[in-house]
């Protein structure tokens, strides 16, 4: 209840005049954004321009926020719907509608790494931070949302505008489809070291 107060009053000076205020939600936020941008847009060139444009709508729209959720998720929404009509002019597709098993897994158990690869390629976070990456969009961002930013069922589905279920769905898609990347990609002992 805390942060919604703090939100308010934030909001308020801003709304007041005190625009260069709008600098702390950058930074309180700047994350949030980042993980829904840089996951859901796979072209590093427009990322930045992308979490420039999702600032300048909450600027732009904050007069509008009525509270009727945290900040957080309203930022997030238009994190998410900035993206996603981004994706839409790139004709992109939002979830692969191939099975994993039809994914390739066989080609990529092919290419699996030794103890040494991996340690070229860095530790375990920036491996699942590159296969996450490689998830279709929305298994990826639910994924993100919920894992990277802690989020509730609730809340993904309000940033999303996905029913509950599709969200439970598509997060556990996401872990199967994860997991069956690592194992055909990796072999198990170099996942656990």
């Amino acid at each position: 209840m805390e942060q919604r107060e703090e939100s308010k009053q934030l909001v308020a000076r801003i709304l007041a005049g005190h625009t260069e205020e709008f600098e702390a939600v950058i930074e309180r936020y700047k994350k949030l954004v980042a993980h829904i941008v840089f996951k859901m847009v796979t072209i590093e060139a427009d990322r930045e321009d992308i979490c420039q444009e999702v600032f300048v709508k909450v600027f732009q729209k904050l007069g509008s926020f009525k509270f009727e959720s945290k900040l957080s998720t309203w930022i997030a929404t238009i994190a998410y719907n900035t993206s996603l009509n981004y994706l839409e002019k790139k004709r992109a597709p939002l979830v692969d509608d191939l099975m994993p098993e039809e994914n390739g897994l066989e080609r990529l158990a092919a290419e699996t790494y030794s103890p040494e690869d991996c340690a070229d390629r860095g530790n375990l976070s920036e491996i699942l931070i590159e296969e996450i990456d490689k998830l279709p969009v929305q298994y990826g961002t639910v994924l993100v949302l919920y894992h990277l930013e802690e989020m509730p069922y609730r809340e993904i589905s309000e940033i999303t505008g996905l029913p509950d279920g599709t969200v439970k769905s598509h997060l556990f898609r996401a872990r199967k489809l994860l997991k069956d990347r690592l194992l055909a990609k990796y072999k198990m002992e170099d996942l656990c070291r």
